[in-house]
């Protein structure tokens, strides 16, 4: 059965794969990008919707999702794909660090506003994580915004455990009513991720081309999500779980098995995307 499947951060990377692939089995794909020209290219090579927007600008995630609502009478999946890692600690025009904003409250946003439609749809809802959640993640709910402990790594690695919770903590609260939801870590892959960073250490792990020798290609990273995005939650997959190569991941961070913590990120987040 054909699905409407929006993939955000889909001009390029795994992104990118997944609508090709996806496409090619027949699905509505519906792209999502922040460049113009590059998200242009992939949704003209494929002859599918597109729409553009700047997870650094909340507004323009409001604005997306009033056009996703608009345009789609149904959305079967919502892949919240979009994310990176950077450098020097910088505030958006929100006044949240940026990583946190792109890779945490951007898609819990996004999420948020099409609720109402993602529930009418029993829509699957997926989250591009990492194995960085479980290497630099931790969440101090006091400081979402790394005033007193901002690294690169850890920033980034603490958005991912965040997707992580998310997922959990949606699935508590939507479940019931209809919604699916998932992370995964794609594995490590070869492309463009990483280009935005300042970080020596993430620099050398995403542009060193010994390293990335190493890596598995944007077409294999996308295995994941096209697995989940065409699967049936509860027959190929479990509703709030973390995956890794298509199993519940084994080791995870201890902080994404902590169910308080997720609901307490849950309502942190919703206060203070409340209070702007």
């Amino acid at each position: 059965m054909s699905k409407t499947i929006i993939i955000t951060g889909a001009s390029d990377g795994i992104g990118a794969a997944a609508a090709r692939q996806l496409h090619a089995r027949g699905h509505h794909v519906v792209v999502v990008g922040r460049s113009p020209d590059k998200t242009r290219v992939v949704a003209r090579e494929l002859g599918v919707p597109y729409h553009l927007a700047d997870f650094t600008r909340l507004d323009d995630v409001r604005t997306l999702a009033a056009e996703l609502d608009a345009a789609y009478p149904r959305i079967d999946v919502l892949a919240n794909n979009a994310g990176g890692v950077f450098g020097d600690r910088v505030k958006t025009v929100d006044g949240f660090e940026k990583t946190f904003q792109i890779n945490h409250l951007a898609p819990f946003l996004l999420t948020e506003l099409l609720m109402d439609k993602l529930v009418a749809s029993g829509a699957s809802v997926l989250q591009t994580s990492s194995i960085a959640a479980r290497i630099g993640g931790k969440v101090v709910l006091d400081d979402l915004d790394h005033d007193r402990d901002y690294t690169p790594v850890r920033a980034y690695g603490t958005a991912k455990l965040e997707n992580i919770l998310f997922t959990k903590e949606l699935h508590r609260r939507y479940h019931d009513r209809g919604i699916s939801a998932a992370a995964f870590h794609p594995g490590n892959v070869a492309s463009s991720f990483g280009s935005e960073t300042t970080s020596p250490l993430m620099r050398f792990m995403t542009g060193n081309p010994l390293v990335r020798r190493f890596y598995i290609t944007a077409e294999k990273g996308a295995d994941q999500l096209v697995w989940l995005a065409e699967g049936r939650p509860g027959t190929d997959w479990v509703s709030g779980t973390y995956y890794e190569r298509r199993n519940p991941a084994r080791r995870p961070n201890p902080q994404a098995l902590d169910a308080a913590l997720a609901r307490d990120l849950w309502d942190r987040t919703e206060g203070l995307l409340a209070s702007l």
